[in-house]
């Protein structure tokens, strides 16, 4: 074999190895820029996925308590509307306490005056006058008295379930805080 033979066989050797060497080089880029891409999708996806569950979970509270929101107004609402109820009935009880004080009061004045028509000296009509008089102031006291007591206990009972939803807000509120 001659020189320029053996050079040539060996020139095309190391260039036939360069070629592997350079395609096994440009393959291992290849898979290592596929491989670079694919871990970067996959951690694209997983933070996509991570910020769509912190979405959803922030979404879900928002319409909770957005919910928590209506219910409570609700129950405002319904605590308003029992303590009017409690107060119409109530005032209505008053009225009846005092129209049938007013009767008896007038019952009673209409005899006293019929006493006194049918009198037999102007000291017995001076006498019942004062006893009228001294009777109506009396029961007058007293019925006021009755009537204070029952107006405290009817606004306490009107106002009982408003009081319950303010205790309630407090405490929902001083959680919240």
């Amino acid at each position: 074999m001659t020189t320029k033979t053996k050079i040539t066989e060996t020139a095309v050797a190391e260039t036939g190895a360069m070629h592997e060497t350079a395609a096994a080089v440009a393959q291992q880029g290849f898979e290592q820029t596929v491989t670079g891409l694919k871990d970067g999708m996959a951690q694209a996806a997983a933070g996509f996925e991570q910020t769509q569950a912190k979405m959803k979970e922030g979404v879900e509270k928002a319409m909770k308590t957005a919910e928590e929101f209506v219910a409570f107004g609700q129950g405002n609402l319904e605590a308003f509307v029992k303590a009017g109820q409690i107060w119409a009935a109530g005032v209505q009880d008053l009225q009846k306490q005092m129209a049938a004080t007013a009767q008896t009061s007038f019952e009673e004045t209409v005899a006293t005056f019929k006493a006194m028509a049918s009198a037999k000296s102007l000291k017995d009509a001076f006498d019942l006058q004062a006893s009228l008089a001294r009777g109506a102031i009396e029961k007058t006291l007293a019925q006021s008295g009755k009537l204070t007591d029952a107006s405290l206990k009817l606004t306490e009972q009107a106002m009982a379930p408003i009081t319950a939803r303010v205790t309630l807000a407090v405490e929902k509120f001083a959680k919240a805080a």
